[in-house]
């Protein structure tokens, strides 16, 4: 597996695989070729499909700029080898210079199709909940600790940084007001939730009431385009941090604690990423929210000082219980239904630890083969419903 700095990535929104991928492709394809004074991409599958909605092409223009380049959105061709894939082109003097054919996997990753070396290199050298759980009760330790044997301690000042950027899309994202970008006139609704309150209101209620202000916070800062980090995904950011910064709130948790409760969490991502996928192009949203709602589940019980197993339950309701959601963004925006998901998904993740805390002596199935059935489920999801804008609440549209 990647080191977690291939996980957790801060970056602008409001899409990990249509904008921050393809965004880094363009980076490295304007360095390898600094004499083209024309570029040419192509965009396939969900790119195509969802890219304008999703400002891939903005994007693109943007990063090539000054050079002019040209995007095309293919929509015929489906024999491909990754639903996010791109090609680039560099041309001077109307000469062809070189090309490229890239994958925007998920997260913000890419990969080459003709060049490995590119992608990050492994760092942990187990593959499966139960070698981790295995080598670190011989080795006794927790999960932040095996994280920071295998990473070195370095990774802090990384996942330090990481919760920075979360907290500061929470406490943005509660300031602001007005609607989101892109024609849907999608209110932002993070602050009302924030303040509004009853006067019999219970414990439970301003409880759920403040983590889903926390979630639609960070998510409407995605959708509008500012700086989220990647957790596992743009249109899954706002889950990680929702649930950690109510915790941090209500109990003083110090950031030193977060940051441990994050590489958790993010072996968890790291475990779906290497084993099933966190592109909701190629597993629905399931890869997304799901694997948000694992990683957080999974974070929170390390918060608490839960047990392994009980962590590993978590994190295995979490995803067990977002098995086969559809990705079916309206207008190919991460807004309908992608922010209310972020929120319901962090309640769910709260819910997941306190069911394991309860009940973890009495599970069947095992973390490893719910990720299994996460990805068997993902190539069986029909195309439409994974990020195509074809399918589902997507082929409504408004007002439908």
């Amino acid at each position: 597996m990647e080191s977690l700095n291939q996980l957790y990535k801060i970056g602008r929104g409001p899409s990990s695989s249509h904008t921050m991928g393809p965004e880094r492709a363009c980076l490295y394809f304007k360095e390898k070729y600094p004499e083209a004074d024309t570029f040419r991409v192509i965009l396939y599958g969900s790119l195509a499909k969802t890219g304008k909605g999703h400002g891939t092409d903005e994007v693109i223009r943007r990063t090539f700029a000054p050079v002019p380049c040209e995007v095309e959105f293919n929509l015929e061709k489906t024999d491909l080898p990754h639903p996010n894939t791109m090609e680039l082109f560099a041309y001077q003097s109307e000469q062809h210079q070189g090309q490229a054919r890239v994958f925007s996997v998920g997260g913000g990753r890419i990969a080459f199709e003709d060049d490995p070396a590119k992608c990050a290199p492994t760092v942990y050298p187990h593959r499966s909940f139960e070698d981790i759980a295995a080598y670190c009760k011989v080795n006794r330790l927790r999960l932040w600790q095996y994280v920071e044997r295998i990473e070195g301690r370095e990774i802090w000042e990384h996942l330090q940084n990481v919760w920075n950027a979360m907290k500061a899309a929470v406490e943005r994202g509660l300031e602001d007001e007005g609607t989101l970008p892109g024609g849907l006139e999608v209110q932002k609704k993070a602050k009302y939730l924030y303040e509004m309150q009853h006067i019999d209101e219970s414990a439970e209620t301003r409880e759920n009431r403040v983590v889903c202000s926390y979630a639609f916070a960070v998510s409407e800062q995605n959708a509008s385009g500012e700086t989220i980090v990647t957790a596992p995904t743009c249109g899954a950011s706002g889950v990680v941090p929702a649930v950690l910064y109510y915790q941090q709130q209500k109990h003083g948790f110090t950031d030193l604690e977060i940051c441990q409760a994050l590489a958790a969490g993010g072996i968890i991502g790291n475990l779906i990423k290497t084993n099933a996928s966190i592109s909701g192009a190629e597993a629905g949203c399931q890869a997304e929210i799901g694997t948000a709602c694992a990683m957080a589940a999974a974070a929170l019980g390390e918060l608490f000082g839960l047990h392994m197993d009980k962590i590993e339950y978590a994190a295995e309701i979490a995803i067990e219980h977002h098995l086969g959601l559809t990705c079916d963004p309206i207008g190919g925006l991460v807004q309908i239904p992608c922010i209310e998901r972020n929120a319901v998904a962090a309640m769910r993740a709260i819910n997941a630890v306190n069911l394991a805390s309860f009940l973890s002596s009495t599970r069947k199935i095992s973390l490893d083969k719910v990720i299994v059935a996460m990805r068997r489920t993902g190539k069986d999801i029909h195309a439409a419903y994974r990020e195509t804008s074809e399918g589902g609440l997507a082929a409504l549209g408004i007002g439908e």
